[in-house]
């Protein structure tokens, strides 16, 4: 299925945008300066990394988005680090599998979930694993 990327745009930011730790109170985007965004502020070059991967496994994507995004975010130095992404202050790193999953679903693809195991209840659910962007 074909979406503009403004349609793209505008899925991500329902699906993101609401969960984000940025948001105000009354739901407003709480950064000092809301087009600095990496998420929204890179979105063609996002889309587009995420379009070019076909795969149930979120490292294909993580590569895409390192190589393609990443790559000419200005928040990252030469050498590939990023403070950003480190202090979890990246929304596009802190949120892409939501990203990830809301434009594959908007464009026609179903991922394949059986694979993942169910994860307990709570603390007693045992450790949770953890994905590391």
């Amino acid at each position: 299925m074909d979406r503009s990327l403004t349609e793209l745009e505008a899925i991500v930011r329902n699906r993101v945008c609401g969960v984000c730790t940025e948001r105000t109170g009354e739901g407003e985007c709480g950064l000092e300066d809301p087009s600095s965004c990496a998420l929204f502020r890179l979105f063609p070059q996002v889309a587009q990394a995420i379009q070019s991967v076909d795969s149930n496994d979120i490292q294909p994507y993580v590569d895409a988005i390192r190589h393609n995004v990443c790559s000419v975010c200005r928040d990252q130095e030469p050498d590939g680090s990023c403070e950003s992404r480190r202090q979890v202050q990246c929304s596009l790193d802190a949120y892409l599998l939501l990203v990830v999953e809301a434009i594959e679903e908007a464009t026609g693809k179903v991922f394949d979930k059986t694979g993942i195991p169910p994860l307990g209840a709570g603390p007693a659910g045992g450790p949770r694993p953890q994905i590391r962007l």
